[in-house]
């Protein structure tokens, strides 16, 4: 007989002996810094005088899949939306939420995977917390994070401007592809694109260009974002079809299941909007960074004449202009995207 795979047992939770063990084996190890050696009740760390704040919680299930796991997820999730205000991230806490019966291995995998996720992110774990609760094995993870807004930095999503261009990172729908095959237990070379988007926004803002938006493309895939870019800015999107990037097994299995990849999330890719006589630059840029290297232009942005005499709240409209000629009105994703991808 093998031996018997540790578990998470309720006395984990408990405060005690067990739980100490806990956290000195496994999330003291690995997210071993200063701040967190000294075990407070808060973390006391260097402060700034404009700071962004971001919290997430990550219910993704499989625990681990092709390209990422939920460890590395929670990093990039939360980095990714700091990012997207300019911020520079430089904190996270990290709430692990525990079912009895987790496997041991797969926990320290998952926290040695967020761990190497926040140092290539660039980010310190300063402070946790672990609950164990009755279940089937399962794990939840929330997070915090902290980032310093450099001074005149001013990106936002009602930032987008008649005559700017749009782009995007790179393909679309990777992550969605990869949770959903997975949970299909249909065999398939697709990965997720998870990845933490520091190098990538650092670049283009050190390069001079004037971004006037940054939105990370998770729920709701590359339709629901730019609706709510257009929205929020109150000017019409117009995107074409033939553009748009799709990895060509992701756009097969999207047709076999009859699902659209323009509502398919992805937990990698960033849409960035800013004046169109830069956007060769931006290409430039964001192509030469890690991660970016099928970035492309989708559109561009021009005035909505109707937008004032509208009696609708949603004051943007998002035009996807197909390959045959013709015009598709974009909306937000109705109902839900199954399946959870984060």
């Amino acid at each position: 007989m093998g031996e018997m795979e540790e578990q998470i047992v309720m006395a984990h939770g408990s405060g005690g002996v067990a739980t100490e063990e806990l956290i000195e084996k496994i999330f003291a190890k690995a997210f071993d810094n200063p701040v967190l050696k000294e075990m407070e009740d808060s973390a006391v760390v260097e402060g700034y005088k404009k700071i962004a704040v971001t919290t997430d919680s990550f219910v993704v299930t499989p625990l681990e899949f092709r390209g990422g796991d939920i460890g590395r997820l929670s990093v990039c999730g939360t980095v990714n939306d700091l990012l997207m205000r300019g911020a520079i991230p430089k904190y996270l806490t990290c709430g692990y939420i525990l079912e009895e019966g987790l496997s041991l291995k797969t926990l320290e995998r998952v926290v040695t995977s967020m761990a190497k996720t926040a140092r290539e992110a660039g980010v310190t774990i300063v402070a946790g917390d672990t609950k164990v609760i009755e279940g089937n094995g399962g794990l939840l993870i929330n997070t915090a994070g902290v980032g310093e807004i450099p001074e005149g930095m001013d990106i936002k999503a009602a930032g987008a401007k008649p005559g700017d261009a749009i782009l995007v990172s790179g393909t679309m729908g990777d992550h969605h592809g990869a949770i959903l095959s997975h949970r299909m237990s249909i065999d398939s070379s697709i990965e997720s694109d998870v990845a933490p988007l520091n190098q990538m926004v650092s670049n283009l803002l050190a390069g001079g260009v004037d971004v006037h938006t940054l939105r990370d493309v998770t729920r709701g895939g590359l339709g629901t974002v730019l609706k709510e870019l257009a929205d929020a800015s109150a000017c019409v999107f117009d995107i074409y079809e033939e553009k748009i990037p799709i990895q060509g097994n992701v756009e097969q299995f999207a047709g076999l299941l009859g699902l659209d990849p323009l509502y398919m999330g992805n937990e990698g890719k960033m849409v960035a909007i800013l004046p169109e006589d830069q956007a060769e630059e931006a290409l430039k840029i964001i192509r030469s960074s890690r991660y970016g290297e099928n970035a492309c232009l989708l559109g561009t942005v021009r005035e909505n004449p109707d937008h004032e005499n509208s009696k609708n709240e949603k004051k943007g409209r998002l035009l996807l202009h197909t390959e045959i000629g013709g015009v598709r009105e974009m909306d937000i994703l109705q109902g839900e995207g199954l399946p959870r991808i984060c």
